[in-house]
């Protein structure tokens, strides 16, 4: 066999139905669609229509909601972490934080709100890790491994708003009206 023989099986390659081009072709005219009607016209748009029937898509109740607010976290798991310090693409002798975990191609360019550390895997390296999140069998994990990880205080609430404690966060002096009020009483 040569290189100019090679050839698909006898009926692999199916070519594509070529629609309105003539009557001899069998497909021309209404190419297929029929005779008028909205079907048979261009940019129809029917799609989840019934015909009248109550669709499927308000047949069905609405359950739960999105939260606006919700914190969305690139997440990484102890074995990736291990399997990457493994390949030599982190360093473990160095603290590991965002940056160095997009780099070796654990997380995303899109973090975010932050790194979640999880505990899937075993990790027998010592590391230190900044993350802003992560679960506490995580945590014991590192640990147990002689590692420690750094947990980032993620701000919750925005620039120049009352915190619990009645300080102004953007600036850290009282909050207006809240002098008089002990921190912690509020």
């Amino acid at each position: 066999m040569k290189l100019n023989e090679l050839a698909d099986n006898q009926g692999a390659r199916k070519a594509r139905s070529r629609v309105g081009r003539g009557a001899g072709s069998g497909k021309g005219r209404t190419a297929g669609r029929g005779m008028k009607g909205q079907k048979s016209r261009s940019g129809v748009s029917i799609k989840g229509f019934e015909g009248g029937q109550m669709p499927l898509y308000r047949r069905v109740p609405k359950r739960g909601f999105k939260n606006p607010f919700r914190r969305e976290y690139a997440v990484v798991n102890l074995g990736r972490l291990q399997q990457a310090i493994d390949d030599k693409k982190l360093d473990a002798g160095k603290a590991v934080d965002s940056a160095a975990l997009a780099a070796a191609g654990l997380v995303g360019r899109r973090i975010g709100a932050g790194v979640r550390l999880l505990a899937k895997g075993d990790l027998k390296t010592k590391i230190t890790i900044h993350v802003a999140g992560a679960s506490k069998a995580a945590i014991a994990a590192v640990e147990k491994s002689g590692g420690k990880v750094v947990l980032a205080e993620a701000p919750v609430q925005t620039a120049g708003t009352k915190s619990k404690t009645g300080t102004d966060e953007s600036t850290g002096e009282p909050a207006p009206g809240t002098e008089d009020v002990p921190a912690g009483d509020t």
